[in-house]
């Protein structure tokens, strides 16, 4: 195999041809199937160590340059495959290894996922009067609020610390809110237990 791109930040397993990260990038594009951010596709691929960041861009440019991926919006944030980069991923993308394709695809659904919630479930930041964060967490079933909660927070990073632990279980917190206010025992003590997991 001709390794001809940047290893820098690269863990074993991770692409060093220039091709390969090209046809990765279709690979995402294809099993996406919608546009997704360019962002979005740096992140995921710096954040698993699958490619040097570099060289990532200089892909992403060569594939929009050759017609295989293009913008789907003015602001070019937003990369969408097209009709030569799905022959591409098509045919391309048995040279990419099961575990790397796995990895990737496991990547992109979490944050799929991730970007689900947080769209559903909205926090928002605002300054407190005499310093600190007003946090407002709204938990929706997509349609209309099931709790709105209002905490203060004295500094960013546990604001931080908060929206990430928020996210994590936002159903969980609710049951246990929930159990609280009705205050059922053994519900309480099931929602605990579950908030524990």
């Amino acid at each position: 195999m001709n390794f001809d791109a940047f290893s820098g930040g690269i863990e074993p397993g991770g692409l060093r041809s220039k091709s390969d990260i090209g046809v990765l990038i279709c690979y995402m594009l294809h099993n996406i199937d919608a546009p997704f951010a360019k962002e979005d596709i740096l992140n995921i691929i710096q954040e698993n160590a699958i490619a040097n960041y570099f060289e990532t861009i200089s892909a992403i440019e060569e594939l929009l340059k050759c017609g295989n991926i293009e913008y789907a919006d003015e602001n070019e944030e937003m990369l969408v495959i097209t009709k030569n980069g799905k022959l591409i991923s098509s045919q391309l993308y048995t040279t990419l290894s099961v575990t790397l394709r796995q990895k990737t695809i496991g990547a992109i659904m979490r944050l799929v996922t991730q970007k689900r919630l947080e769209k559903e479930n909205p926090v928002t930041v605002s300054g407190a009067e005499g310093g600190g964060y007003n946090v407002n967490f709204r938990i929706t079933d997509g349609m209309r609020d099931l709790m709105s909660l209002t905490l203060f927070v004295p500094t960013i990073e546990e604001v931080k610390e908060v929206k990430k632990h928020f996210y994590q279980c936002p159903d969980k917190i609710y049951s246990t809110v929930l159990a609280s206010v009705i205050g059922d025992d053994g519900m309480i003590e099931e929602a605990l237990r579950d908030l524990k997991k």
